[in-house]
């Protein structure tokens, strides 16, 4: 009996956070009015406050934290010989499968990756796990022929069409190209780049040089990438125009695997501290490294969908400098006066060797999402004594992050109360994401706060003329409290200050 793949659809959870970010404000499909772009997406109103607050702490995280990581900004253009040195010219490439019968296009190992998974919730976790070795050697061999028999082996079929006819496996280079040049016949061929950190690489001098910096130091970098995958789906978690947040800490050959345990250890503390409960992150080790690596850990977040990767830890030796370094012509290497303990001699000149941390500021936007979506039943009693079920839909997201922090709301429009609401929000706005409503009863209200995830929401009432209080209702709880205007700003900020994060990592 042949094995049908169960793609990892989006299931009943899944469908109902993307209609949630789609009718909050949160993500759209790019160009809807067009039918769409398949795997691009745009970010709402919501959405964009929401992930530059994610990219803000992550920012702030690596370098005010730290004293010896630094900011850059790389361009997206960069010369075509810095892919052909960093090797993704002749090897960054999937391995592609298309079923004849459904015409459908799928990585072939993630078929087997699926298969694999497949057998593990089957309770057979060693077979699982057996097969995804062989994979593995089998893709680091580049055995293409080796994989089709695998997927032959394992009677794995189209998830459309439920046929094993299949087409050969072949590589598929991931990367877009256009063209530059202010004519067609002197136009050259360069590439969107397909990950942030080379950027970084070739400036390693100019930065260590310009900012005086001494081994070890980091350089971090927030920036568009861009693949042309395969199969792009599971919205926002794989994307062909994405956002990566890069830092690549260059550090004394020898001494990798300390920092690799160090960083490895400390991002796993940042998913936490932003919110992340640990029972839904873990590690998994590659399997097959990179030909850049010699060692790899991805942090994986359990999405509706299953556990995927969100962070990538990556011990990349000296391989990027070192072969810029070669096709450029121009030395790479860092003079270390630093004592050698063994030789009592400095260590003198050397290429870095650097270790990477690099998540997907999609994918933590995603992840942060899917944390935070909750329904709550309540069983609430009335006076009569009769039992009423109620449910509730609100997104649970770290006050911090949440792209509004207080919304301002009198409790109707008329007795002067709009006016005093209008006087404390226009007082708050210049240091507080807040935003003011009058529209619809005071309930209502709070239901749309509770939806785009606001921790506070403040009631302006009649009170509030007599002595200068307000209602301030929090949204996990839905507890209400009475606070001096005076003291809004100071308690407001306090709750949703960087430090509540940033001195959890």
């Amino acid at each position: 009996m042949e094995n049908k793949v169960v793609a990892p659809a989006e299931n009943v959870l899944m469908k109902k956070i993307v209609s949630h970010a789609k009718e909050y404000g949160f993500v759209f499909q790019s160009s809807e009015i067009y039918d769409g772009l398949q795997a691009v997406y745009d970010y709402g109103q919501m959405g964009v406050e929401l992930k530059n607050n994610i990219k803000t702490v992550w920012y702030k995280s690596m370098t005010q934290l730290n004293d010896n990581i630094v900011g850059l900004d790389a361009s997206i253009f960069m010369h075509p010989l810095t892919w052909k040195a960093s090797g993704h010219i002749d090897g960054f490439s999937d391995p592609m499968i298309d079923n004849k019968d459904s015409k459908k296009r799928y990585r072939a190992d993630v078929l087997v990756e699926d298969r694999a998974a497949a057998l593990e919730a089957a309770g057979k976790k060693e077979e699982g796990d057996a097969l995804v070795k062989k994979l593995a050697r089998l893709l680091e061999a580049d055995d293409l022929s080796g994989v089709q028999d695998l997927i032959t082996t394992e009677k794995i079929v189209c998830p459309v069409s439920g046929t094993s006819n299949w087409t050969e496996v072949r590589q598929f280079n991931l990367m877009f190209s256009t063209q530059v040049g202010s004519v067609a016949e002197d136009s050259s061929t360069i590439y969107l780049r397909p990950e942030t950190a080379q950027g970084i690489f070739v400036n390693f001098l100019n930065v260590q040089k310009s900012g005086r910096m001494k081994i070890p130091f980091g350089i971090a970098q927030i920036g568009k990438a861009f693949r042309n995958e395969i199969v792009a789906r599971q919205f926002t978690f794989r994307m062909r125009e994405f956002e990566q947040m890069e830092m690549q800490f260059f550090i004394r050959p020898g001494t990798e695997m300390e920092w690799y345990a160090k960083w490895k250890e400390s991002r796993m503390n940042w998913h936490k501290a932003i919110g992340i409960p640990a029972e839904k992150l873990k590690f998994h080790d590659h399997e097959k490294l990179a030909h850049y690596a010699n060692a790899a850990v991805d942090i994986e977040f359990e999405f509706p969908f299953g556990f995927k990767e969100m962070e990538g830890i990556h011990s990349r030796t000296d391989f990027d400098l070192s072969s810029h370094e070669k096709m450029s012509r121009k030395k790479q290497q860092y003079f270390d006066n630093d004592v050698d303990p063994a030789t009592g001699k400095p260590f003198g000149n050397y290429i870095p060797y650097v270790v990477e941390t690099s998540v997907g500021a999609d994918r933590c936007f995603l992840a942060v999402m899917c944390n935070a979506y909750t329904e709550e039943t309540t069983v609430e009693t009335n006076e009569a004594g009769e039992e009423k079920t109620k449910e509730r839909v609100y997104l649970k997201l770290h006050p911090t992050l949440a792209p509004i922090k207080a919304a301002i709301l009198p409790i109707m429009k008329k007795d002067g109360l709009s006016e005093k609401a209008m006087e404390i929000y226009n007082e708050l706005k210049y240091d507080i994401k807040v935003t003011y409503e009058d529209k619809d009863s005071i309930g209502k209200r709070y239901t749309r706060n509770d939806l785009i995830g606001t921790p506070f929401c403040i009631a302006v009432d009649h009170q509030t003329l007599e002595d200068n209080t307000v209602t301030v209702r929090h949204r996990d709880t839905m507890i209400q409290e009475r606070v001096a205007i005076s003291e809004l700003r100071l308690k407001i900020r306090k709750e949703t200050s960087w430090r509540t994060i940033l001195e959890k990592v």
